[in-house]
């Protein structure tokens, strides 16, 4: 008995909307960084983990909003015609699904980054903050 086929595949008009409804609310360090290559500025980054770990390494141009502290007031300085791509650590946290979740009910067009900081910085990307590159990986 096959694990892959005993549960048959969605129709393909089923699987397109599953993926393009994903891709809707996710993106990717490479997908990122294109557009920040590109000049493209219809997107904000931010950083949801601790304002320590903002402070020691980030991506370029994000601000910190460390998830447990979004609110309406905490908010209120980002930029509502842009969408909001949010990003913690790594495929392990889910600070920044916490985040996004908080940011959407609040009215803000958000997208995760899938891989965080860590496959940011694997893929080789610059860094800024006190520790940039020499920052812990993970915290």
């Amino acid at each position: 008995m096959s694990h892959v086929l005993s549960i048959s595949a969605a129709p393909p008009e089923t699987a397109e909307r599953h993926f393009l409804a994903k891709l809707s609310v996710e993106t990717d360090v490479s997908d990122v960084w294109n557009d920040l290559q590109n000049e493209v500025n219809g997107f904000q980054l931010v950083d949801v983990r601790s304002e320590k770990a903002f402070q020691e390494c980030h991506l370029p141009g994000a601000v910190s909003l460390p998830h447990p502290s979004i609110s309406a007031d905490t908010t209120s300085t980002l930029d509502r015609a842009k969408v909001i791509v949010v990003y913690c650590w790594s495929p392990a946290c889910n600070g920044a699904a916490k985040g996004a979740a908080k940011l959407a009910a609040l009215g803000y067009r958000v997208k995760e980054m899938l891989g965080g900081i860590e496959y940011w910085r694997r893929e080789g990307h610059p860094v800024e903050g006190i520790l940039a590159e020499n920052a812990p990986l993970i915290g």
